[in-house]
């Protein structure tokens, strides 16, 4: 049995899209969610105020800082899984832990993945975003990169449309 990502609220996946920043989670995310027919949250919604005051003055934040975020988007989860409604969610999850606390049924995480240099290089071109670049460093050194069956990982040079495609063409033939 297969996903079917056209399905209806029966069995509609969870998807986080994750990556560090400048990685094109938003992008990517809303794309993915208008292919699928799907609700679309970015996490950065989520923050507290204090963390976007953190992030903002270039100060890296804390497991301690990330907890509001991540009560916030269980919550968001959560919420779409007791309705069956399926989600694309963006969100950087760059430890394993705080990807175990997302998981759950019918959850799976598209990793974007890019080199420092290109990641540099978007950072510096984005403007009106409260993510000071140079904290880039130190999500490179945050980050655990996830493995396993429940991701899929897309190298980040491609365009949008082609990440999107190699998504859903792994969703519709990965193992339920």
């Amino acid at each position: 049995m297969t996903t079917d990502p056209s399905s209806g609220n029966n069995g509609a996946p969870i998807v986080v899209v994750m990556g560090v920043s400048g990685s094109g989670k938003t992008t990517i995310g809303q794309l993915l969610a208008t292919r699928m027919e799907r609700d679309f949250v970015d996490s950065d919604q989520l923050h507290t105020p204090e963390s976007v005051a953190k992030m903002r003055e270039g100060i890296p934040l804390t497991d301690d800082d990330r907890e509001p975020w991540l009560e916030a988007i269980e919550g968001v989860i959560n919420r779409h899984r007791d309705t069956g409604r399926g989600l694309v969610l963006a969100a950087s999850a760059l430890k394993g832990i705080y990807r175990e606390r997302l998981a759950g049924p019918g959850t799976v995480f598209m990793f974007l993945h890019g080199t420092p240099a290109l990641l540099r290089e978007r950072l510096a071109a984005r403007k009106g975003h409260f993510f000071d670049p140079h904290l880039l460093d130190s999500q490179l050194a945050t980050l655990e990169e996830p493995h396993g069956d429940d991701i899929y990982r897309a190298e980040i040079d491609q365009t949008p449309m082609h990440i999107v495609d190699g998504f859903l063409t792994w969703l519709a033939h990965r193992p339920a």
